[in-house]
């Protein structure tokens, strides 16, 4: 006799008889298996972080072709590595990842560890990517819990307590509905109905495969479900500074220290404080909006031909892209040059 599937093990399968259906073709995914490279995992994963799929592929297919093997990337220097990165913003993944690909290299031969406690390890790995790590590259029944899952199961059983009151029976459930032997195939159909179906606003839950069992839907609180308590953004301002030199270079630096943007170049620039002396004032201002931080940073001119920053150096303009700078230096470069 065959033995009756529990509630969890149909949605399960619903959900994967969609994905295999409507599942989204991504570069770094093989559908009906784990992927049998790992290391195309670990740069995919390390990229997707706080980062959409849209923005990530043509980078994702740009950073493979100049670094095809953990063995290339391992090589490589720093800042090839940050200007392959460019544009992608949170420059510490591209460091944790440049990171890990030495110690699996060294460390391990260049065959990735498949034990949870050792990949938690490497650099830049926490609960939610080793998880997908192990779940994509190895088929290992890891639950993956990211927004777009807390967000479906949230709706799914209709849980309507703030989100920070209710993460731990979200994981719960969330184990629970894990195919343990489609673990990869699970993983990325969980996140892709987040993505194209169970969506924040305006979700399609007409072509959700779990709209049955679904207990939110057609209940007019879908779409606040889950509850977030908001939280502000700090604001802070600064300086940025343009500094010419004769010729028309202008000055860049290293930055050295600590933080997201160590070891990018960049103008110099500070937090509020005393304006340095003879710097223009240009009228114009940048906005970035950091993680927890929206940074304005007033932008001033100075003429100087003798670097005014410790390890500066002058670089002509249309040299400037051979640099890795970070997108709030692009931004003051973009309102430089569309005076």
């Amino acid at each position: 006799m065959r033995k009756k599937m529990s509630d969890n093990q149909e949605i399960s399968q619903k959900l994967l008889a969609w994905y295999q259906e409507y599942g989204r073709d991504l570069p770094w995914r093989v559908k009906g298996r784990a992927h049998p490279n790992p290391y195309v995992i670990l740069v995919s994963e390390f990229m997707l972080q706080q980062t959409t799929v849209k923005t990530v592929i043509p980078y994702f297919k740009r950073f493979m072709e100049r670094f095809p093997t953990i063995e290339s990337l391992a090589k490589a220097t720093q800042e090839e590595v940050y200007t392959m990165w460019q544009g992608l913003g949170y420059y510490t993944r591209a460091r944790s990842l440049h990171k890990t690909a030495q110690i699996v290299v060294n460390e391990y031969g260049g065959k990735f560890p498949q034990r949870k406690a050792e990949v938690l390890k490497l650099k830049g790995i926490g609960e939610y990517t080793v998880a997908s790590f192990l779940a994509l590259a190895y088929n290992q029944p890891e639950t993956v819990i990211d927004g777009n899952v807390m967000r479906i199961i949230s709706r799914l059983y209709h849980l309507t307590q703030p989100l920070d009151e209710i993460k731990e029976t979200i994981r719960e459930k969330a184990i629970k509905l894990t195919d343990r032997e489609n673990a990869a195939d699970y993983a990325s159909a969980i996140m892709d109905l987040g993505a194209m179906i169970c969506t924040p606003k305006n979700p399609q839950c007409l072509l959700c495969p779990l709209k049955d069992v679904c207990q939110s839907k057609d209940k007019a609180d879908l779409e606040q479900i889950p509850i977030r308590r908001k939280l502000g953004k700090k604001e802070k301002h600064g300086s940025v500074y343009l500094i010419q030199n004769s010729e028309g270079e202008y000055l860049l630096r290293k930055r050295t220290e600590p933080g997201l943007l160590t070891g990018l170049y960049e103008f110099p620039w500070k937090d509020e404080g005393k304006i340095w002396e003879n710097a223009e004032d240009s009228g114009k201002t940048v906005t970035h909006i950091f993680t927890h931080i929206k940074l304005t940073l007033c932008i001033y001119k100075i003429k100087s031909d003798k670097p005014l920053w410790p390890d500066s150096f002058f670089v002509p303009k249309d040299r400037l892209s051979d640099y890795p700078l970070s997108t709030l230096m692009k931004k003051v470069m973009s309102k430089e040059s569309n005076e």
